[in-house]
C-alpha cells in the first residue's frame, strides 16, 4: 500500500511542478540574478572530470536542479539573446558551472601549429585556472577567458561572480595539486571503452552517417592522450560513476551496468548503500514491483578497495520501464540524502527525457547530486555555527 500510494503521489506531482521542462533553459538569465554570497560565506568547489561526450551536461542539470530555484541557463543569456554572447558557463540561482575548456592555452588553429590535442596538459593554462578557482573560493569575482566551441577561437573574457556552489568541469580538474586542494568534493565519470564505442556508433554512424572505420580511427587517435592525461585523474575522485556493459547478457550491447564508487572517510559525505550499511548484498528486485525489460535487473552493494582507498559501491545492472516504480529501489537505499521519501524518484521523473533516466546512469547521477547538496548544507551549517560563536565571543 505504501508503494502504490507513493507512486500515485509522485505521478500527481510530476504532472504539475516537476514536468520535464522545469529545468530546461527556456528563460535565460543574466549574471545579475545569481544569489549573492552571504557575509562570511565560502563557496564550495565541486570538481567533475570526464572525457568529451560522457554526459557531463546532463549530470550538471541534475546537480543544479537539486538546489531548487529557477532553471539553469547560459550566463548572460547565451549567444542569440539580447546582450548575450557565446559562453560555456551555466548559472542557476545557487550554482555556477565553469567549463575548463575555457582555460585552453591555444585556440583551434594554435593547436594545429603545436600538433597537440586539447587532452594534452601542455595545452591548458593551469596557473590561471588555479588563480581563478582560488579567487572565487575567496569570494572574489574573476574575468574568465572563453573558448568558443563553435569556431574554435579564444573570445573576450567574461565576468564570473562567486556563488554558493561553484562547479568546475572538464578534462583536467584534478591534474594540478593546487586546484585539488581547493576542491571540496570531486567526481569522475568513467565510461568503459566498449560503452564509449557503442555510444559513438549510435551517434556518429546511425545519426550522422559516419562510417565504422572513421569512428574507430577517431577513437584510436584520441586514446593515447586520454590514457596519459585524463584517466589517471580518477584516482583523486571521491565519487566515481562507472558505466560498463551489462553482465546479464554478453550479447546485449545497449544495457548498462552502472557503479557508484564512493570513497569512505570524506568529510561531510556518507556513502549510499543498499539495505544494510557495510554489508555485501546482491538483490534482484521483484518484477511485480519494478518492471524491467530483458535481460532483467540486478543491484549490488559492496565494500571494495579502489586505488588504495576503502570504498562503498552501489551497482545497478539493467534498465527499468517505469521511473515511478523506482521508488521501490529508493525505499531500500540508505544515506540517499533525500529530504523526503520519494525525492530521488521525483528528481528522476523531473528529467525523464534526459539520457540515462531509465537506468543506473540517471540514478547514480541523482544520488551524487543529492550528496553534493547535503555536503553544501553541512558545510554551510558548520560555517554559520562558527560565525555565530565568533560573534558571541566579540560581543
Amino acid at each position: 500500500m505504501k508503494l502504490s500510494m507513493t507512486v500515485g503521489a509522485l505521478a500527481a506531482v510530476t504532472a504539475s511542478a516537476f514536468t520535464t521542462t522545469s529545468f530546461m533553459p527556456t528563460s535565460l538569465r543574466s549574471s545579475s540574478s545569481l544569489e549573492a554570497l552571504k557575509d562570511g560565506e565560502t563557496p564550495i568547489i565541486i570538481g567533475l572530470a570526464a572525457d568529451s561526450g560522457c554526459g557531463k551536461s546532463t549530470f550538471m542539470r541534475r546537480v543544479t536542479s537539486t538546489f531548487g530555484g529557477e532553471q539553469c541557463g547560459p550566463l548572460g543569456g547565451g549567444f542569440g539573446t539580447e546582450g548575450g554572447w557565446e559562453t560555456n558557463t551555466l548559472v542557476s540561482d545557487m550554482a555556477t558551472v565553469i567549463c575548463l575548456d575555457d582555460y585552453h592555452l591555444n585556440d583551434r588553429e594554435g593547436r594545429k601549429v603545436s600538433g597537440l590535442t586539447a587532452l594534452n596538459t601542455a595545452e591548458q593554462k593551469f596557473d590561471l585556472m588555479y588563480e581563478h578557482v582560488k579567487a572565487l573560493k575567496d569570494g572574489q569575482s574573476v574575468m574568465k577567458p572563453i573558448y568558443n566551441h563553435v569556431n574554435g577561437t579564444l573570445d573576450t573574457p567574461e565576468k564570473i561572480e562567486p556563488t554558493p556552489v561553484i562547479i568546475i568541469e572538464g578534462l583536467h580538474p584534478f591534474v594540478d595539486e593546487r586546484v585539488r586542494e581547493l576542491i571540496d568534493f570531486s567526481l569522475y565519470l568513467d565510461i568503459s571503452p566498449d560503452v564509449k564505442l557503442n555510444w559513438k556508433i549510435q551517434r556518429d554512424m546511425e545519426e550522422r552517417g559516419h562510417s565504422l572505420e572513421s569512428i574507430m580511427a577517431s577513437i584510436e587517435a584520441r586514446k593515447p592522450d586520454f590514457d596519459a592525461y585524463i584517466e589517471p585523474q580518477k584516482q583523486y575522485a571521491d565519487y566515481v560513476i562507472e558505466c560498463l556493459p551489462t553482465d546479464l547478457d554478453p550479447e546485449d550491447k545497449s544495457t548498462l551496468k552502472v557503479r557508484a564508487i564512493q570513497k569512505k572517510g570524506v568529510p561531510d559525505f556518507n556513502p549510499t548503500y543498499l539495505f544494510d550499511e557495510g554489508s555485501d548484498i546482491t538483490w534482484t528486485p521483484s518484477a511485480d514491483k519494478l518492471s524491467s525489460p530483458a535481460p532483467g535487473m540486478k543491484l549490488k552493494s559492496t565494500q571494495e578497495t579502489y586505488f588504495g582507498n576503502d570504498v562503498a559501491v552501489v551497482e545497478m545492472d539493467g534498465t527499468f520501464d517505469n521511473i515511478q516504480e523506482l521508488v521501490y529501489v529508493e525505499s531500500n537505499l540508505g544515506n540517499a540524502n533525500s529530504k523526503f521519501y520519494g525525492e530521488v524518484t521525483q528528481a528522476m521523473l523531473s528529467l525523464a527525457d534526459s539520457p540515462g533516466s531509465n537506468n543506473g546512469t540517471g540514478l547514480m547521477q541523482t544520488l551524487a547530486a543529492f550528496a553534493i547538496r547535503e555536503l553544501y548544507n553541512k558545510k554551510s551549517a558548520t560555517a554559520k555555527l562558527a560565525a555565530s560563536k565568533e560573534a558571541s565571543t566579540v560581543a
